[in-house]
């Protein structure tokens, strides 16, 4: 039976980091309470949100470790493995399964345009080297490497592969994959301004965003979808949409760390080579908040 229970909203937590650009253990701490009492259902860590590629291979099991031993309420933790060699993706999936971890999100080759027969092949290698379940992880706007549902169709045939973060930022998608698979995997949402339409389609699950500085309203939107109760999920989803577009884009990390530091859940703190933003993007990004904050509905 698998470890995980692939449902529900799934934050890809950030990385705190200090001034001296040191992980933050403290903040980290204290934001995994703030999302816990939020009732999310899952905990994601090294995604891109998470700069993952601005840590060392130790600093990423060091996150791992430091996940497994906190309390998290039952919750399954999920590391994203993103590499750009098989080899150490495989090492790290052996390494992080050893540290605790529940399962993993794997993104295809990284710095390399795989083609079709590389991907699969680099996917199921890195599963082979794990007994823990994977969700497989297509952002082809990003990273160039598209995961299409004839390749899902494909790697069904690996029972390791559980789930799909879905954020080809095209909903189609997911109806394809359920006409070429059925529920044979369980589908998430991996782009925070088409919540809202993914699970009206049916996703089994949001791998969110902005929830790291709001989960109550994340999970709210969650539950009144599940209920059936879609015109209050609605309301709710068209106002928090100017910050799910934050989500967006090149700068996506810095904007979204810029709203929890304003919400004083966070710092603005990016690793290099990403900088912070500049004062007229920041200032964008304040607006929008304080326009949702002076406008936030009852949730």
């Amino acid at each position: 039976m698998s470890k995980v229970q692939w449902r529900g909203v799934f934050p890809a937590l950030t990385t705190k980091f200090t001034a001296a650009d040191e992980i933050d253990w403290l903040s980290m701490e204290r934001h995994l309470e703030f999302q816990l009492d939020a009732g999310v259902h899952g905990l994601i860590i090294l995604g891109s949100l998470g700069e993952n590629s601005t840590l060392s291979a130790e600093e990423k099991l060091e996150m791992v470790r430091f996940f497994a031993r906190a309390d998290r309420r039952g919750l399954p933790l999920i590391s994203c493995i993103a590499e750009s060699s098989t080899r150490e993706a495989k090492e790290f999936a052996t390494a992080a399964e050893d540290a605790g971890c529940d399962g993993f999100m794997l993104l295809p080759p990284m710095r390399y345009p795989s083609d079709r027969r590389e991907t699969l092949t680099y996917l199921n290698d890195v599963a082979a080297a794990t007994s823990l379940p994977l969700m497989l992880y297509n952002n082809p706007i990003a990273y160039g490497t598209d995961l299409t549902p004839d390749d899902f169709a494909r790697l069904a045939d690996n029972p390791r592969f559980e789930a799909i973060k879905e954020s080809a930022a095209d909903t189609r998608r997911f109806p394809e994959i359920r006409r070429q698979v059925g529920d044979r995997f369980a589908l998430f949402c991996g782009v925070d301004d088409l919540a809202f339409e993914c699970l009206a389609l049916g996703a089994d699950g949001w791998v969110a965003g902005l929830v790291v500085a709001f989960p109550h309203e994340t999970v709210r939107i969650w539950d009144l979808c599940q209920a059936g109760r879609w015109d209050e999920a609605r309301v709710l989803y068209e106002w928090f949409l100017p910050l799910l577009h934050l989500d967006i884009g090149p700068k996506f990390v810095q904007q979204i760390k810029l709203v929890e530091a304003l919400k004083g859940v966070g710092s603005a703190k990016v690793r290099a080579p990403r900088l912070q933003l500049s004062e007229a993007e920041a200032s964008r990004v304040e607006k929008i908040l304080a326009d949702a904050m002076e406008n936030k509905p009852d949730i």
